[in-house]
């Protein structure tokens, strides 16, 4: 799998994508993943990407050019199944589209920044917009990580344990059961006794029943 993100300032995201699990996934050969800096695709002798709004108003919005000029040559080297673009008014990030996404190939990724950017990128470029919620941050990196970190740790391989991630919250539509490790005493404090009895059926079912009761409890629209 294949991620390129084109970013206005890209190096605030390499040290996240050279940590832990991702950079591990890269070592694996599980995905590779590319930074853009769009100052790079600029015509414009001093590198310019941004300017001013149409009819006035306030903010500075990134350009069609080097937008256009960067996705263009991406596309013209490799298919992309998704051209995914950060924004407060996009569809709601979820799991579901963690587990949809995982599935393709090459994945695109637009960090809007400023204002954001010319519609016409929108209209022809963009062939998905996403929100990681009801909230305005400086600008699309921290959501790219975000689409980036949930995609990779679905791909086969990645994880240690290869469970691990379909038994995570919202894989089945419900919150994750309390977990316990050692010791099972801690000053007192003892986990359910049903998950040392060795009975799996007996945890299973105790589990299932902790997620809904969770689930009731935290996230009750989830159940809807």
């Amino acid at each position: 799998m294949r991620f390129d993100i084109i970013s206005v300032v890209p190096d605030t995201m390499s040290s996240y994508i050279n940590s832990s699990i991702i950079k591990n996934a890269q070592d694996k050969n599980k995905v590779e993943i590319f930074l853009h800096d769009l100052h790079d695709y600029s015509s414009n002798k001093h590198k310019k990407i941004d300017d001013y709004p149409f009819g006035g108003g306030s903010g500075m919005l990134i350009q069609c050019e080097p937008v256009f000029n960067l996705v263009n040559k991406l596309k013209s080297e490799r298919d992309y199944d998704e051209v995914i673009y950060t924004s407060a008014d996009g569809q709601i990030y979820n799991q579901d589209s963690a587990n949809q996404l995982s599935l393709k190939n090459n994945i695109i990724i637009i960090a809007g920044h400023y204002k954001g950017i010319d519609q016409r990128i929108r209209d022809e470029l963009v062939t998905m917009e996403i929100s990681v919620g009801d909230f305005i941050l400086t600008g699309g990196e921290l959501p790219s990580l975000l689409i980036l970190d949930s995609v990779v740790r679905l791909l086969p391989g990645v994880l240690g344990d290869s469970e691990a991630a379909m038994t995570d919250s919202f894989m089945n539509g419900l919150l994750e059961e309390p977990q316990y490790t050692r010791p099972a005493n801690f000053q007192d404090l003892e986990i359910p006794q049903v998950l040392l009895s060795g009975n799996h059926q007996a945890i299973a079912d105790w589990r299932q029943e902790q997620q809904i009761l969770k689930t009731k409890r935290l996230r009750p629209d989830l159940l809807k």
